[in-house]
């Protein structure tokens, strides 16, 4: 019996499309030149009609941006639609609720015994949360950040989120009571929401490759260190402003990236990619939407505290610019091997020029990479290269700075293999930082804890790990026949997003 009639086409599924690459097999076996016509797979009968593969540089819209999540339709147990990724939603959702329940497992002794040195640390459940509550005056005012004389030393959607969760746990009742521990929960409650969203949009962006979002709901570095820090709101607004970028919203997606900024600033990082994808297609509105969408968004939220107390608004800054080297960063390794070996300490006093200065010699290799090379890169590279420069140049590495790498990881690099050797080694680096803690805190003897040799060693290895991934993400740019996304013929949102634009300037 012959096969069916191929699938017919219709004005937002085009029967054929250009390949942004070198020759490589197609999905149905045939060599692909770059730039040639490739039809779409013909269908194997009336009870499977595989949809035409998706057409990089083919996506329409306002502002003709390809990468869109109509190039990114897959079907498991639906027909198109939102039924279409209802099943992969739903699963991720189920796998953050089972991750969580580990991680409230994983932090029970604090959660049952309290937060209090050495025990915090030998049982690895240290969390910020508890430490700012009383120590940064949430307990006696749930708006401490925001009046004369405060201390907290984070960005002012920080301070917001952070009062907001203290005022709703003095409302709650055993608030005044457990006050430490009801607002550690009701702050686990925000983050494990935050951590469905970001893994749902990872799934939806991760298109037909959709299990590769699933990395964000198992991720143990998110188990481990989601419940340290408030950085997870963060990543979701970052992970909103990469998806409002896909579907062509860029001026929304620059305001989620300002939101973002003003929670914790490395979402800001992804202007220098987008900056790099406009240099390459010479197409300059949808980057100037972004970028002033962001700053004026950070100047809406930052403007009225910065006016009315200067004081608090400027303790981030202030506190940024003078700290010295924090854990875990390559600066406290040397300074920690130092003490050790009768070497001369980091200069705190020129730290911010070494660690800025290292950043931007980082930030100019990756551009001139990202512009030279010969096939676009995904926006989700270049993304990912750009902030893991950032976390390893920066004067402190802290633990829970594994969350921002993880989603863009997912997309940038979604080799399973790569994912699992990487956290293995950040969940053994987790664990070096407590101890090395638990050493100092606890007084005891050399010989009954851990060598500091042993806590750089773990630094080393975690930074070798990122730089490894660094190592591939940019061997799949030069090389996109390595490239699982690209192989696999998917424009993925927030990738490859002026490809078309791109290469028709090349024409």
């Amino acid at each position: 019996m012959r096969p069916a009639p191929a699938h017919a086409a219709t004005p937002s599924e085009p029967p054929t499309h250009a390949v942004d690459g070198p020759s490589w097999a197609g999905p149905d076996g045939r060599a692909e030149a770059g730039g040639s016509a490739v039809s779409a797979p013909p269908s194997r009968g009336p009870a499977a009609v595989p949809a035409p593969v998706p057409a990089p540089g083919d996506r329409g819209g306002r502002f003709q941006l390809p990468g869109g999540l109509a190039a990114n339709r897959f079907t498991l147990g639906g027909r198109g639609g939102t039924g279409s990724w209802a099943s992969p939603a739903a699963l991720a959702g189920v796998l953050v609720a089972l991750a969580a329940v580990v991680t409230v497992l994983q932090k029970a002794p604090c959660l049952l015994h309290g937060w209090g040195a050495p025990n915090v640390y030998y049982a690895g459940c240290y969390s910020d949360w508890a430490a700012l509550y009383g120590g940064r005056g949430f307990a006696a005012d749930p708006w401490a950040p925001f009046q004369a004389g405060s201390t907290f030393e984070y960005p002012v959607l920080m301070s917001l989120v952070g009062s907001v969760g203290a005022q709703l746990t003095q409302w709650l009742p055993f608030g005044a009571e457990h006050g430490t521990l009801v607002f550690w929960l009701v702050n686990l409650l925000f983050v494990v929401g935050l951590w469905a969203a970001v893994a749902v949009l990872t799934v939806r962006m991760a298109g037909r490759r959709w299990s590769d979002g699933l990395m964000v709901a198992v991720a143990p570095g998110v188990i481990l260190a989601g419940t340290i820090n408030w950085d997870l709101w963060a990543v979701a607004l970052l992970a909103l402003g990469m998806y409002a970028w896909a579907r062509e919203r860029p001026l929304a997606a620059g305001v989620l990236i300002g939101l973002g900024a003003a929670m914790k600033i490395y979402p800001l990082l992804i202007l220098g990619p987008l900056l790099i994808l406009a240099v390459r297609s010479r197409r300059w509105r949808p980057f100037l939407l972004a970028a002033g969408g962001a700053v004026a968004a950070w100047a809406a939220v930052n403007v009225p505290l910065m006016v009315a107390n200067f004081e608090a608004w400027s303790v981030f800054f202030t506190f940024s610019g003078e700290r010295g080297p924090g854990l875990s960063s390559v600066w406290h390794a040397w300074d920690v091997t130092a003490a050790q070996a009768g070497w001369a300490f980091v200069p705190e006093d020129s730290l911010t020029l070494l660690a800025y200065g290292a950043f931007a010699v980082c930030c100019l290799g990756i551009f001139v990479l990202g512009v030279r090379v010969r096939h676009t890169p995904r926006l989700a590279q270049l993304t990912f290269l750009v902030v893991a420069a950032f976390v390893l140049t920066n004067k402190v590495y802290s633990p829970q700075f594994v969350i921002w790498l993880i989603p863009l990881v997912a997309l940038a690099l979604p080799r399973w293999r790569d994912f699992w050797a990487w956290q293995t080694v950040e969940a053994l680096h987790f664990f070096a930082v407590w101890m090395y803690l638990a050493k100092g805190a606890s007084g005891s003897m050399p010989q009954h804890s851990m060598d500091d040799s042993v806590y750089v060693a773990a630094i080393l290895a975690h930074m070798l790990a990122v730089l490894w991934l660094c190592g591939r993400v940019v061997w799949e740019m030069l090389h996109p026949e390595d490239d699982l996304v690209r192989r696999d013929h998917l424009d993925l949102p927030g990738g490859d997003p002026l490809a078309g634009a791109y290469r028709s300037a090349q024409a």
